[in-house]
């Protein structure tokens, strides 16, 4: 039998990223082409030298990608594509979930009083990073979640991320503006708040609005969300006693000016 010849190599880094080696890769193409293969004929196909091949063979087999006969010489073949990599998904996700375990109770063991004094306030940049952390916030709460938020990103991305908050916890939003019903699990307070939030844009470009929000959880944890169209998110993050504060000073001064403008 011939050796593989000019396998393409996106393939082999497809397969590569989905936890295979490159012996395994070229052991696995090699059997997809074949039917019952003995190790010599992997070997002189797959052009993987001779003393790799059973070992290779053997974390196939465990990875569940090739099947083994009970004959003599043993003779091998590969799982179906579709099932095959169906397998390696499971077992990928399966590692992923134990490592996110085990990484999330490292997580945790962290005490606030071995940092002393230093009051750390993070800096996140991208819209999925600072939704995952705004996601983590309000999965969190026990008590309190409160904002003051920009409408658009408020119908775009808040208001999705509030779905698992317990109808235990007390939601308070202020906004520039509401259109049509308003959820009754949430509190939403709707002023023109926008000037807040207009800055001045290129010459002829006029006013772009700027997508962002202010955001605290059980008076513990901060976040201040900051956006302009066109730009990369990026966001504040802290539960240091200074962020919290200010943010929660911030907050009152405004709940308190939207609820004097609404008298």
């Amino acid at each position: 039998m011939k050796a593989l010849r000019d396998i393409p190599n996106d393939l082999l880094e497809s397969l590569k990223s989905l936890g295979l080696t490159k012996y395994e890769a070229l052991v696995y193409i090699g059997l997809i082409r074949m039917t019952g293969a003995t190790a010599t004929e992997v070997h002189e196909t797959s052009g993987v030298p001779r003393a790799s091949v059973y070992p290779v063979l053997d974390r196939l087999v465990q990875k569940e990608l090739v099947s083994v006969s009970h004959t003599t010489p043993k003779r091998f073949d590969a799982i179906p594509p579709d099932q095959g990599i169906e397998n390696l998904m499971r077992r990928i996700e399966s590692d992923a979930e134990s490592a996110r375990t085990a990484l999330d109770a490292l997580y945790r063991e962290k005490r606030p009083e071995a940092r002393g004094n230093q009051e750390l306030i993070w800096t996140i940049y991208g819209e999925e990073n600072i939704r995952a952390r705004l996601s983590g916030m309000f999965l969190s709460a026990e008590r309190s979640v409160e904002m003051l938020v920009a409408q658009s990103l408020l119908r775009e991305h808040v208001l999705a991320l509030l779905e698992p908050v317990p109808d235990s916890v007390q939601v308070s939003i202020v906004t520039d503006t509401w259109k049509g019903e308003q959820p009754s699990r949430f509190r939403i307070r709707a002023h023109p708040l926008g000037a807040h939030h207009e800055t001045h844009a290129p010459p002829g470009k006029g006013l772009r609005y700027e997508s962002s929000g202010v955001f605290l959880v059980d008076d513990a944890r901060a976040l201040v969300w900051m956006g302009s169209s066109g730009e990369q998110p990026s966001a504040l993050y802290s539960e240091s006693a200074g962020l919290v504060q200010f943010v929660r000073r911030y907050l009152n001064s405004v709940t308190e000016w939207v609820g004097a403008a609404g008298q």
